[in-house]
């Protein structure tokens, strides 16, 4: 008896990944650690001195972490209600926060009952931030005012009510110590300045804004609402420059790199998008579990730190360097050790003693070894090799049709393992490689399984996706036919052209050859 041939399963090739600079730099990232907080985390923010810890917002507490800490090693909880937005100082000594009973709190990092409050706001304050001269506090609430407060003293200086909706997010100026910009869902974002009584500039982003960013050089403003990123450039009043529209969902928050090369955005489509801020094109993208609320990356870009809705922290910590110095270990036999005798040639007077090879089939080949047709179908329907290895599952059916067996497999079937097999077909069949298998797999199917039409809605309900499939996918067809024809057109139109062209040169060189010699 033959020994059994195991199934061949056809390569095909794939499209390879593009690796680029920012690709490898990005995942240069250990497994994130997860720190589950008390509620839907709002703010993140690192503290701009070593040893860069930073505040995390959640609920009615604010906690400080270590940068490989997995608990708080601090924690302020003079909240009744929830907190919102807790920033650090440019010198890493004060944090101030917002509050959902409209108070304004200021905490020494080293201490624990708060330093200053600052009462004026009537509704809950989502936006608080330092200016930059570090003695004076802006702040945006849901009352629609924008206000500006006094360290010192804890008295305000000066409010603004020229939004009409919430005031959500908002970002200091580092070049000029009187400037502040808010973001409000009113679709405007507002420029002020604290030595006027009225709004500087006013930019209309189109939709509610969720955060505002200013470069660090003061040209550039980063907006982000709706599904749309948008970058403004201020010293031209406000002109929009690239309007980016990448996410599914609302884009969150937004951040830049140490080198302020990157743009980093949020989004509750669970995804991280870093672009490039010379091309603005995606440079790369982090996927994570559930939605974003806030985001924020550590000088150096060491530390990338994520809060989700669900409560769930996400750090992620830079891999460290590789060292290049060459490492005291035990010298290994050199390569010439392994494949010694490999080459060697046997002569006409050795005797040869072959080594017997134990081949190790799969599942499905031993089944079909056994002649269980059905069963083996049954091993390549499992999910992973259905989703994942495709391939192996239409070899199967490719074997088992050459066999004649294909029909008998087929049949007998329960309603869950006919929904599963016209799952698969209906997802695969419009594949190039997959169709001449698949299209008879379908045939069969559906000449096997017409009597029971009509008993069961989920098996209908795969019939009438495959049906909408195949049509599709012979419309496409027929597009494509009718595409080819005018190319065909024009390409004979052009070398008919051509023709002509070249045969009036011929003429015209003829002609003049013939004039030439009547002169002579």
């Amino acid at each position: 008896m033959a020994a059994y041939k195991p199934v061949v399963v056809q390569a095909c090739p794939k499209l390879g990944e593009r690796i680029t600079q920012d690709t490898l730099y990005w995942r240069g990232y250990k497994t994130p650690v997860q720190i589950k907080e008390f509620g839907a985390i709002n703010k993140i923010d690192f503290s701009p001195v070593p040893p860069y810890n930073y505040a995390v917002t959640a609920s009615s507490r604010i906690h400080i972490y270590g940068r490989y800490s997995q608990e708080p090693i601090k924690t302020f909880s003079r909240f009744r209600d929830a907190a919102y937005c807790a920033t650090y100082r440019d010198d890493g000594r004060l944090l101030a926060a917002g509050s959902e009973e409209g108070t304004i709190r200021l905490f020494d990092v080293g201490g624990k009952a708060p330093l200053r409050q600052f009462e004026g706001h009537t509704k809950p304050v989502h936006v608080v931030g330092f200016l930059s001269d570090k003695y004076r506090i802006f702040s945006g609430g849901d009352d629609y005012s924008s206000n500006l407060w006094d360290i010192p003293s804890a008295t305000e200086i000066i409010s603004y009510s020229e939004h009409t909706d919430y005031v959500r997010c908002g970002c200091a100026s580092k070049v000029n110590a009187d400037v502040f910009i808010t973001g409000s869902y009113d679709h405007t974002v507002k420029l002020f300045d604290a030595r006027i009584k009225s709004s500087v500039m006013t930019i209309e982003h189109g939709h509610p804004v969720e955060s505002v960013l200013l470069f660090p050089s003061g040209g550039l403003l980063v907006s982000a609402g709706g599904r749309y990123v948008k970058v403004w450039d201020v010293l031209k009043g406000g002109q929009l420059l690239v309007s980016l529209k990448n996410h599914h969902k609302t884009v969150t928050c937004l951040c830049l790199n140490s080198s302020e090369q990157r743009l980093l955005s949020g989004s509750l489509d669970r995804h991280v998008k870093i672009y490039s801020t010379t091309s603005y094109k995606v440079v790369h993208s982090f996927n994570y579990a559930t939605s974003i609320l806030s985001l924020a990356l550590s000088p150096e870009d060491e530390t990338i730190v994520v809060g989700m809705t669900n409560g769930v922290l996400n750090v992620k910590h830079r891999k460290p360097e590789e060292k290049n110095e060459k490492s005291q270990k035990k010298r290994q036999p050199a390569y010439r050790t392994y494949v010694k005798g490999k080459t060697y040639m046997p002569k006409q007077e050795d005797f040869c003693v072959s080594k017997p090879v134990k081949r190790v089939l799969r599942k499905y080949d031993k089944l079909l070894r056994s002649f269980q047709s059905s069963k083996a179908l049954d091993a390549v329907l499992e999910p992973p090799i259905m989703l994942h290895t495709p391939e192996v599952t239409v070899a199967v059916m490719q074997e088992l049709h050459r066999r004649g067996t294909l029909r008998s497999a087929l049949a007998g079937r329960d309603e869950k393992q006919v929904n599963l097999l016209l799952t698969f077909v209906a997802r695969r069949v419009i594949e190039p490689r997959f169709t001449p298998v698949l299209v008879t797999v379908a045939d069969m199917i559906t000449d096997i399984y017409q009597p029971v039409v009509g008993q069961s809605a989920v098996v209908d309900k795969q019939f009438l996706k495959l049906k909408e499939a195949i049509g599709k996918e012979i419309d496409y067809q027929e597009e494509l036919l009718e595409v080819l024809g005018m190319m065909d057109t024009l390409f004979a139109t052009f070398t008919k052209k051509r023709d002509t062209c070249l045969e009036e040169d011929k003429s015209n060189g003829l002609t003049e050859i013939i004039e030439t010699n009547r002169n002579y």
